[in-house]
């Protein structure tokens, strides 16, 4: 059984056709999918998708794309919605410097308060990086040394030296479609180098769907494509990424009942 980690059942992409999406999954192995969080307002349509579907779960958190419009949001509202019994994280949160659409100030005052929410609930922090790698390191060793906290760093695609660092903070690292673009090389290298035991796949859909379904709206199913390519890349078999995978995302996401 395949998870899909990170997906986003809640956009507009997913509005006529959630029966059929799920049913794909299903038929492609895909047994769970946590649809990710991008803003706090929108609590109330994550958790309807969830209660609605047993194999979906979801999170809480503000996008770093959101900070400025939800700057506010505190530790204990994080920490109360987040007891939801199919809530199993917090985030998505972090910072881009590749769009900018909030203050990098603001981003990261955000993105602290989702680490202490994370630090305080036991729960997983998913983290968005893109752009950020030096800020994005600096602060996880300093909110490291605070307290420990779990995280994943979703969709990498950054810098080896940032998966590095990750790594040696004790983060899981997920792969999204994009390692399976042939311009990726960069990418399967540093997945190459990522620990068996500290792997994820997800689709981020309904964004960059993976080869060979690139420029379609992507969905839940599709991550067995990547999980297909991150195979090859580590020299194991699919049912070995399946295994793997499927083991990590349970220890992370511990709040989600056994298999």
């Amino acid at each position: 059984m395949l998870i899909d980690s990170h997906c986003h059942l809640d956009f507009p992409e997913f509005s006529a056709d959630m029966p059929a999406t799920l049913a794909a999954a299903k038929a492609a192995g895909v047994g769970r999918m946590i649809t990710i969080s991008t803003r706090i307002d929108r609590y109330d349509v994550y958790r309807g998708i969830a209660e609605a579907n047993d194999n979906v779960w979801f999170s809480v958190g503000t996008h770093p794309h959101r900070a400025h419009e939800e700057p506010t949001a505190t530790v204990d509202d994080l920490v109360s919605l987040a007891s939801h019994p199919k809530c199993v994280a917090i985030g998505e949160a972090g910072l881009d410097y590749h769009y900018d659409k909030a203050p990098r100030e603001t981003a990261a005052q955000v993105f602290r308060t989702h680490i202490e929410a994370a630090r305080r609930t036991g729960l997983p922090l998913v983290i968005h990086s893109r752009d950020a790698d030096d800020d994005m390191a600096a602060i996880l060793r300093d909110e490291m040394g605070k307290g420990a906290f779990k995280a994943l760093l979703h969709c990498f695609t950054s810098s080896r030296e940032l998966a590095m660092t990750g790594l040696e903070l004790g983060l899981y690292v997920s792969f999204s479609g994009v390692l399976t673009f042939k311009t990726s090389d960069v990418l399967r290298s540093v997945a190459a180098d990522v620990p068996l035991d500290r792997l994820l796949v997800e689709t981020d859909a309904p964004f960059l769907a993976p080869v060979p379904y690139r420029g379609k709206r992507n969905q839940p199913a599709y991550v067995a494509e990547t999980a297909k390519v991150l195979a090859g890349v580590k020299g194991v078999s699919e049912a070995a990424i399946a295994d793997a995978t499927t083991s990590n995302v349970m220890k992370l996401f511990s709040k989600m009942p056994p298999i």
